[in-house]
């Protein structure tokens, strides 16, 4: 029993090993990594080397997989591109098993060593996360020793030997147990691994072993589609478009294995080499022979799996895949598009406000009310997805992103609100009672009206891309637009002495029409500051320059 207990917890040591390692790059660089894959579409073959050298780094292909499926429902790459990184990422993941084959065991103590050094000394920092990484690789590699001394006392067991000899010839069953052991593990490469130890200890038969490696490659496969059964359609293309490859590859190579210990293994140094170099040249050869058709699987994946038909309302969140919240950088990615999402219907409210007070249109204004509901709805989504986030993980820069997004949806749910209660005044106040503003009255709404939408525009583009520049025009704009309601609120009195009808029957509604927009703009600007707050921009309560010093 104490032999068994041995063997498992260096098992889970070696699977904890690869899980610090592959959230420990992800925070270090998931962000340029997930430039590189974005970057990398101009072709199939460079898309698959992106995806060599992010798995390579990464050391999981299924995180590489999440990270590519999430660009796909982002529509930032399509379906076939995706499919080609994947193919890269399983060549990625193999080369990383064969470097973990040598024997590095000398490494291990120096890596752990370093490694808790830089994460005591800063934790929150890059130096920390990086001595996480090198405290992962430490770990994998102990635990790979310690695979191989707690196996041996196994070995005298009559019934170990019995169980074993149980699996032997049945490559089914070697399959399905490879892949139970990848989706439980949550890594193909750290079972790999565990796999040539076993190997190697003759804990099990070389055959078995290959038979195994082959299961392994279709968790892997598997796992994605698990982990991503409740994203997007978009999403899910991609990760069972990768397992109907996987799937492919296992059932050509299948019968052959015994071509390969008949004809190559003779020549491997030894069992450990074997099993690894199997498992690349598996990948190597299934993705060059399947490169060419990622176009031909992602079609039927998108008549497998079709695109809902969009709705009017877009009432569901778009973007907030849960498959992202293990890797942070991208989930704030997910979490900012969603909120850009819901900014586009508060500009659609935004748009209909001006139809409604022209052409009296009730049923626009009952359809724009209730999308204040979505505006509302999405709000709670952003705000629920961001709290389960890590805040430890995240990066100082990642983490003012975080406060960004959370400002600038309470800001977009406010605009809401407010022009919900725009559009019941005016209905109760102008559509209803068959009244109309005067004709200057009019014009000077619209010229507000247009700013407004304008405005909206500017600040989304601020809180997309952080321009100090567009933050200052748009701080400015709330001076410009303070001062033309206070303009407009001057003429509209003197409409009043003048006793213009339309201006006397509509006069409560205009004024508090004006002032609400206005409140509207105010909240619009507001997004500006925690941009030009980062920026060193802001002095306390006003703008450094001298320019803009008096807006505040």
């Amino acid at each position: 029993m104490k032999h068994l207990l041995n063997l498992l917890a260096a098992i889970a040591l070696l699977v904890w090993g690869t899980h610090l390692v592959r959230t420990g790059v992800l925070r270090v660089f998931g962000a340029n990594l997930r430039q590189v894959l974005a970057s990398s579409m101009g072709n199939r073959f460079t898309a698959a080397l992106s995806g060599i050298g992010v798995t390579a780094l990464v050391q999981s292909s299924t995180a590489t997989s999440l990270m590519t499926s999430s660009f796909v429902g982002q529509g930032l790459i399509t379906l076939p591109a995706a499919l080609a990184i994947m193919r890269g990422a399983d060549i990625g993941t193999s080369l990383m098993s064969v470097l973990f084959s040598f024997d590095l065991s000398w490494l291990s103590p120096l890596f752990i060593f370093i490694g808790v050094v830089l994460f005591l000394s800063t934790k929150d920092g890059t130096a920390g996360r990086i001595g996480r990484v090198l405290i992962g690789l430490g770990l994998m590699l102990l635990a790979l020793r310690l695979v191989v001394e707690a196996t041996e006392p196994l070995l005298a067991s009559p019934a170990i030997r019995a169980l074993l000899s149980a699996v032997s010839s049945d490559i089914l069953l070697e399959i399905t147990l490879g892949m139970l052991l990848a989706v439980l593990a949550y890594s193909s490469l750290a079972v790999v691994l565990l796999i040539a130890a076993l190997a190697t200890s003759h804990v099990i038969q070389l055959d078995v072993a290959l038979g195994l490696v082959l299961g392994a490659n279709l968790g892997s496969g598997a796992l994605a589609v698990l982990t991503t059964s409740k994203s997007a359609v978009e999403v899910r293309q991609v990760t069972v478009g990768n397992l109907v490859f996987k799937l492919m590859g296992v059932i050509l190579v299948a019968p052959f294995i015994g071509l390969w210990l008949k004809h190559v293994q003779p020549s491997m140094p030894d069992i450990t080499q074997g099993v690894v170099l199997f498992h690349l040249a598996f990948n190597v050869s299934m993705s060059v022979a399947f490169i060419g058709l990622t176009q031909l699987v992602a079609k039927a994946m998108e008549k497998l799996l079709p695109k809902p038909a969009p709705t009017a309302a877009q009432t569901r969140p778009q973007h907030l895949d849960p498959s992202a919240l293990t890797t942070p950088s991208l989930a704030i990615s997910c979490a900012a598009r969603e909120a850009l999402h819901q900014a586009d219907v508060v500009e659609t409210m935004m748009l209909g406000i001006m139809t409604v007070i022209k052409d009296n249109d009730l049923k626009l204004a009952d359809e724009l009310r209730k999308l204040d509901d979505t505006v509302d709805r999405l709000y709670s989504a952003i705000k629920y997805y961001l709290t389960k986030i890590s805040r430890e993980a995240l990066s100082e820069e990642e983490s003012r992103r975080w406060t960004d997004i959370i400002s600038f949806t309470i800001n977009m749910e406010q605009i809401g609100d407010i022009i919900e209660r725009v559009l019941i005044d005016v209905e109760d106040k102008k559509i209803k009672p068959g009244r109309n503003f005067s004709d200057a009255g009019m014009q000077e709404i619209g010229e507000l009206h247009a700013r407004l939408v304008d405005n909206l525009r500017l600040s989304m583009s601020v809180f997309l891309n952080g321009n100090v520049h567009d933050a200052k025009k748009l701080l400015e704009e709330k001076a410009r637009f303070r001062d033309l309601e206070h303009a407009y609120s001057r003429s509209h009195l003197i409409r009043l002495t003048d006793n213009t009808l339309s201006s006397i029957e509509t006069s409560s509604l205009h004024i508090d029409l004006i002032s609400e927009l206005k409140r509207i703009n105010s909240h619009i600007c507001s997004i500006a500051y925690p941009i030009l707050d980062s920026a060193g921009a802001l002095a306390p309560n006003r703008l450094r320059s001298s320019k803009l010093a008096d807006l505040e």
